[in-house]
């Protein structure tokens, strides 16, 4: 009994230490009409630290908000896009929104690293996460199992006015 008690503590130990956790919420959004995110940046704003100039365009809809970002051509982002429109039940943490996916994507060896840049959306390989990490990419080496799959295109802080536990729908821009 001692012994599996100190399993599970071990266990949430280092489920917060990743940032995610694996059992995830109801959103509390209600269904109502989307509204986009703006992706002109104000002076002030901070917006994703990585650029991409290619890929595809996408929508992640929480409720009724619409936060537009850009998936790359990377193995996982290709096969999430081949799955579209994905809904994935994410809760909120330290620096991102984190949820476990149904089923893993593929991923390419390359392709995996440690830490992030403000703004990915990333595919974490040690507990088949979905994240969209926006805070501390200034500590973020300390984390692995990355696979960067894209970027937000909106302000940064668009993610700390979301609520704690969220379904998020991600399909194809229009």
């Amino acid at each position: 009994m001692k012994r599996s008690i100190v399993s599970v503590a071990l266990l949430s130990l280092f489920l917060l230490m990743t940032g995610c956790g694996g059992a995830v919420g109801q959103s509390s959004a209600a269904k109502q009409a989307p509204v986009a995110v703006a992706e002109k940046p104000a002076a002030t704003e901070k917006y994703t630290t990585r650029k991409l100039t290619q890929g595809t365009k996408v929508n992640l809809i929480v409720g009724k908000t619409i936060i537009p970002a850009t998936l790359n051509d990377t193995k996982s982002a290709k096969e999430l896009i081949s799955r579209l429109p994905y809904e994935v039940k994410l809760n909120k943490y330290s620096h991102d929104y984190c949820g476990v996916m149904e089923k893993p994507l593929s991923y390419d060896q390359a392709d995996v690293h440690n830490g992030w840049q403000n703004g990915d959306i990333d595919f974490a390989t040690d507990g088949n996460y979905f994240t969209v990490l926006y805070k501390d990419e200034d500590i973020s080496k300390q984390f692995g199992f990355q696979v960067n799959m894209g970027v937000i295109n909106a302000p940064l802080a668009v993610m700390d006015t979301l609520p704690q536990d969220i379904t998020m729908r991600i399909e194809v821009a229009k």
